[in-house]
């Protein structure tokens, strides 16, 4: 009786992890979005939020190395320390790198994403549709890229 305890209590720990790990990772791909959204429409104060949310998931993030979350934080904190559009979206560029690359490698899982690239910025980002929605200019030149690249789980 006691073997089976044990062996329903390990299973619920190792359930319960996996949910966790799952709910974490959701939220951190799910304040990226935010703030990219955010970043479209020009919204300092919901980039700084989304930001900060993306700060917090990821240091629960378990699939995560050290290197890695100190990364995404540095980046992301320097968005959600700042209302200074310009500022924003030139840190966004470099975190955007580091989340394609986690979605690559599995580390973030994400349903399907869409690798979306600006010519005139020279830089990344992901987004969920093939629309595209350009953060680092805005309304400015709202269309301006192109989908390179499509990851699926």
């Amino acid at each position: 009786m006691k073997k089976i305890s044990l062996i329903i209590a390990i299973a619920a720990i190792a359930f319960t992890s996996s949910v966790f790990a799952q709910a974490t990772a959701f939220t951190t791909l799910s304040s990226y979005y935010q703030m990219k959204d955010a970043l479209v429409a020009g919204n300092t104060t919901q980039a700084a939020e989304a930001a900060g949310t993306l700060v917090k998931s990821v240091n629960a993030e378990a699939k995560l190395s050290d290197a890695e979350k100190a990364t995404l934080v540095k980046n992301a904190g320097l968005i959600a320390k700042t209302k200074d559009l310009k500022v924003q979206r030139e840190s966004f560029a470099p975190l955007s790198n580091q989340v394609i690359d986690l979605v690559k490698k599995k580390a973030i899982a994400a349903d399907v994403a869409y690798v979306q690239y600006c010519p005139m910025k020279k830089a990344s980002w992901l987004s969920t549709e093939t629309a595209i929605k350009n953060p680092y200019y805005g309304n400015a030149m709202l269309t301006c890229g192109s989908v390179q690249e499509t990851l699926k789980k």
